[in-house]
């Protein structure tokens, strides 16, 4: 009796009833819902692919992730225990693709309940070419002076090409490679440094250890300076005699250590000249041309050697 009388109370108004406890789960929801707190970060984006495309336009490197939860259970989860990425194993044809961004749990992330994970974007557009990969060369780049009076003849780098990898269009696109930033600043000596291989494009990858050795080579620089015009004289000869150079005048071509001596230098009379001292006997001679003093320079005279023709001179008759 008291089971048939505690069943009709529980069916009456069993409407209102139903309504009630409904409206009552709904507030507690809501009730929990508005005690979550919201946490937001951001984390790379992972690429997932083993086949032979590659992304080949630019795209987010980081992807915004919140998570929704009860404040003591999501701000102790790691960042890098949310792990997004999208998936394009199963893509086998270059084209253009939205592609969904994915993410999953690990480590501090697993077993937080509740736990509500959303990432910004929700996809994003790729374009995938044909993964390649070709050598090209290695190139120095290089900045500032060495010091003054000094250049760099020549320098190598060791390795001097690269392989690089990365779609087909991007890669077929590059034809150098270049080295950090190289100082000459001030350097008078042959050098040796390592210079990290630049990879400005993160689309491209670099094989090896991305490294080369590069050598320069220095060398003091010799002031020169040719003078030219500079006449030729006739020396030594026997007053018996007369003589007609077949040029008249030659150049100096100078070398010294210090430029502002180099530059002033002027030559002295009878500079250069040809010693006819050991000339008897008239006739066509081949002497050389003799540079006066110069100092601590040197000096080479052009041409080095000239033709003189020797005759008598009015009135002298034979010794």
């Amino acid at each position: 009796m008291n089971v048939r009388k505690l069943l009709i109370i529980a069916v009456e108004n069993w409407p209102a009833k139903v309504l009630s406890i409904g409206l009552a789960i709904i507030l507690f929801v809501f009730h929990r819902m508005s005690s979550l707190e919201t946490r937001f970060f951001s984390v790379p984006l992972n690429i997932e692919h083993n086949g032979p495309l590659l992304p080949s336009n630019p795209y987010p490197r980081m992807i915004r992730v919140s998570l929704r939860g009860e404040a003591n259970s999501i701000f102790p989860i790691l960042e890098e225990d949310i792990e997004v990425y999208v998936d394009m194993n199963k893509l086998d044809v270059p084209g253009v693709y939205a592609i969904p961004i994915q993410w999953r749990k690990k480590g501090t992330a697993q077993g937080v309940d509740p736990l509500q994970i959303t990432v910004d974007p929700m996809e994003i557009i790729l374009t995938l070419d044909h993964r390649i990969s070709k050598v090209v060369p290695l190139a120095a780049s290089l900045r500032g002076q060495v010091e003054t009076g000094y250049t760099m003849t020549s320098y190598s780098l060791n390795p001097s090409q690269i392989t690089i990898e990365g779609p087909a269009e991007l890669i077929w696109s590059i034809s150098e490679i270049f080295t950090e930033t190289i100082d000459l600043e001030g350097r008078r000596n042959d050098f040796f440094v390592t210079a990290n291989v630049m990879n400005r494009d993160p689309l491209m990858i670099v094989r090896g250890n991305g490294i080369s050795e590069f050598h320069g080579i220095i060398r003091q620089i010799i002031p020169v300076r040719t003078i030219t015009g500079v006449p030729i004289a006739i020396t030594g000869l026997s007053e018996r005699f007369t003589g007609e150079l077949d040029v008249k005048t030659g150049s100096i071509r100078l070398e010294g250590e210090n430029q502002a001596n180099v530059d002033r230098f002027e030559p002295a009379p009878n500079f250069l000249s040809i010693d006819c001292s050991g000339i008897n006997e008239p006739g066509t001679y081949v002497l050389k041309v003799i540079s006066g003093a110069t100092g601590n320079m040197r000096a080479r005279a052009e041409p080095e050697e000239i033709k003189v023709h020797i005759n008598r001179a009015a009135g002298a008759g034979r010794p």
